[in-house]
């Protein structure tokens, strides 16, 4: 095995590794480029041990010293949540982060500044920096609950008599492509994908649509549906009104759609037909099972010649998903939403699934609101906004708000998905709200207060601090292994959530050669401060959705700087992922040919020889290069710039032939010794 696999394998650098294993007991040289696949698959599988060991016999005196004196002083307790970032963990033991970072390399954990350690892996890795970790029992108990857990106890404390049904939030989930957006263009009439970037939807966006009785098809529009009210509606209205949560369909927002789920009722999982299941449908499925929604099958695309709903239904049975015509439970409903057909039954069967679940479809529309943060950014006109789907109680226009309990300001305004204003948003309306403090996070939990603590109203709103504030300058890679190479970021975005989904997507690009350092991120166009932050960390900057103002473009040319803009989120990935690829270090793939015993020197140069030998072993081909052994010593490389077999020239010299080449490179070679004759190959790392 190639040295360099093997490194692969145990995610450390060559260099380390032939440092490592001679010291732990390997007879390898420091220069070796290949290993033996027995002594290789020992490494691997007692990797750690070795690791253990090596850190043992290269204890330097002070080390020795300072262990001393912490077994003398006992260890320093420190409290942590179940996972940390390795960059908080090392700001937790008030440690450099080059040392943490490599007390985990030595134990075996190859993590970036960014990527989350678990309790376990802190605990082993603190115990070895003279620190005792303990679980932070505190903030475990005083974490936010999840929207879910949150609700259910709100719901829990409500009289039953009071609790009335509210329109079921549907989540329309599904792959790229697959139609989703085209789906509820479909349903509501307005041509959102038409604006969206590469026709892929951008931001979480939640809507509502009102399904007309059957007794009024005569004079409903096509599709059974129509606008809300304005304000207000009756018990029966309610059952009519559908709120719908369109989640962007791109992997990047991985963690938009889940957030998506679990604010949600019921889950429509859209599938072509002419595509079937992909691997962004067998995720969104999992996020279903996960938030534990009844789920309906949308077959999309049946119009097209190529569509097969039937291989649909074969592959959504293998995931155990039977449909119900085949005797299981799944519904499925055959679309076009391009066409529209279908739409109708697609909406009765949302209707049906949510009288099946209206126990558990009910809010107290008399309590303080509480609901989820869906959507937020900062407009230059009107300062922090935010869109939230009321889950419980009603939201009035003058209400106190806390979001993660920190006070985030009054209500100063709200309007519905069509932009009209709105004096009271009832449960499962979707509403942006205007007059808070700050931008909160999507998927944070809002909640009307009746009084707010006077403290609660002077605490930092810290997402949106570490979002904007560049007054404190931030850790850089510098303190990290010199072989880790870094891409230095600042991120500016037009929404939170875009550049949480950014962030998520960019830190997944981390590789052990080289990885993504995130030195500032923030809301709202590029300005010259930013311009020059990425100086000064010599960082690229990368803009979602948002432009540069003329001072920052002129600054960035003369400082140098790089300011990219993007509109759809794969193309940013993209330019990230090849500025990292061509950080790594390529791969040199060695391959042996065969030997040559020298028999005789015919000339000799100051840059060339042309010797005359015998293929002892393996063949010999022109161009190819040479290492020059003598009693098994290298003495000398070079190349074979001409291969002849009885005074012509050969493409070829297979063993039992006896050969003439043109060496090239120091005259050092003679009578008896052996050329081991190879080709390299020159092939350049991908990130996966």
């Amino acid at each position: 095995m190639n040295v360099t696999e093997l490194a692969r394998k145990l995610k450390i650098p060559t260099k380390e590794l032939l440092e490592i294993l001679p010291v732990v007991g390997f007879d390898i040289g420091r220069r070796a480029i290949k290993i033996d696949d027995r002594q290789a698959q020992r490494v691997i599988n007692s990797w750690p041990i070795l690791l253990a060991k090596y850190k043992e016999l290269t204890k330097g005196p002070e080390e020795i010293v300072q262990e001393a004196e912490i077994k003398a002083q006992g260890p320093k307790q420190v409290a942590i949540p179940p996972l940390i970032k390795v960059k908080d963990f090392a700001e937790v033991l008030k440690t450099p982060l080059s040392k943490v970072m490599a007390e985990l390399m030595k134990n075996g954990v190859l993590s970036s500044m960014n990527e989350e350690i678990d309790f376990d892996t802190a605990s082993i890795t603190g115990q070895y920096l003279g620190f005792e970790i303990i679980p932070d029992v505190t903030r475990e108990e005083n974490h936010e609950k999840t929207t879910s857990e949150k609700l259910a106890g709100l719901l829990a404390e409500d009289d039953k008599t009071k609790l009335k049904p509210r329109p079921p939030v549907v989540v329309v989930m599904g792959h790229v492509d697959h139609g989703k957006t085209k789906l509820l263009d479909a349903i509501r009439k307005t041509n959102v994908m038409g604006g969206e970037s590469g026709g892929i939807t951008q931001h979480i966006g939640a809507y509502q649509v009102t399904v007309q009785p059957k007794a009024e098809t005569s004079s409903r529009p096509k599709g059974g549906i129509s606008h809300p009210p304005k304000r207000g509606r009756d018990d029966d209205a309610a059952g009519r009104i559908i709120t719908f949560i369109d989640t962007p369909g791109h992997e990047a927002f991985t963690t938009m759609r889940s957030r998506g789920a679990r604010v949600a009722d019921i889950a429509i999982l859209v599938i072509a037909a002419d595509d079937s299941i992909q691997p962004q449908t067998k995720e969104s499925i999992k996020i279903i099972n996960s938030a534990g929604l009844p789920m309906i099958v949308a077959i999309n695309k049946i119009d097209k010649p190529d569509a097969n709903p039937e291989k649909v239904k074969q592959d959504l049975a293998t995931l155990n998903l039977v449909p119900e015509e085949w005797g299981g439970k799944t519904i499925c409903v055959p679309i076009s939403a391009k066409a529209g057909t279908g739409i109708d039954d697609l909406l009765e069967m949302i209707l049906l699934v949510t009288e099946t679940e209206r126990e558990k479809i009910m809010a107290n529309p008399e309590k303080p609101a509480v609901g989820t943060i869906v959507e937020s950014h900062i407009n230059r006109g009107e300062g922090p906004v935010a869109t939230v789907l009321i889950q419980n109680g009603t939201l009035k226009a003058g209400d106190l708000v806390e979001v993660g309990d920190s006070f985030y300001g009054k209500i100063r305004a709200m309007r519905d998905f069509k932009g009209e204003s709105l004096a009271a948003a009832l449960p499962s309306t979707p509403v942006k709200v205007i007059g808070l403090k700050a931008a909160p996070s999507v998927g944070d939990v809002l909640q009307v207060k009746e009084e707010i603590d006077k403290k609660k109203r002077f605490n930092k709103y810290q997402l949106t601090q570490q979002a904007t504030d560049y007054s404190k300058p931030k850790e850089t890679k510098k303190d990290e292994a010199k072989e880790v190479k870094t891409l230095n970021v600042i991120l500016k975005g037009d929404v939170l959530g875009s550049i949480e989904a950014i962030i998520a997507s960019l830190v997944k690009l981390d590789h052990p050669e080289a990885v993504v350092n995130i030195i500032a991120k923030g809301l709202g166009n590029i300005s010259d401060s930013d311009v020059l932050r990425a100086e000064a960390g010599h960082a690229i900057i990368y803009g979602f959705h948002i432009k540069s103002t003329q001072a920052a473009d002129n600054l960035a040319k003369e400082k140098k700087v790089e300011i990219k803009l993007y509109d759809i989120i794969y193309k940013l990935l993209e330019d990230a992922k090849s500025r990292l690829e061509a950080m790594l270090t390529p791969d040199i793939i060695r391959t042996e040919l065969g030997r040559i015993k020298v028999l005789a020197i015919f000339r000799k140069e100051s840059n060339y020889m042309v010797i005359g030998g015998s293929v002892t072993k393996g063949r010999v081909l022109p161009k190819a290069k040479v290492d020059v052994m003598r009693e098994k010593v290298k003495i000398g490389t070079g190349f074979i710039a001409q291969l002849q077999v009885n005074k012509v020239d050969v493409n070829e010299a297979p063993t039992g032939r006896e050969c003439g080449i043109r060496f090239e490179g120091k005259p050092v070679v003679e009578e008896g010794d052996n050329l081991e004759i190879y080709l390299e190959e020159v092939k350049d790392k991908k990130l996966n």
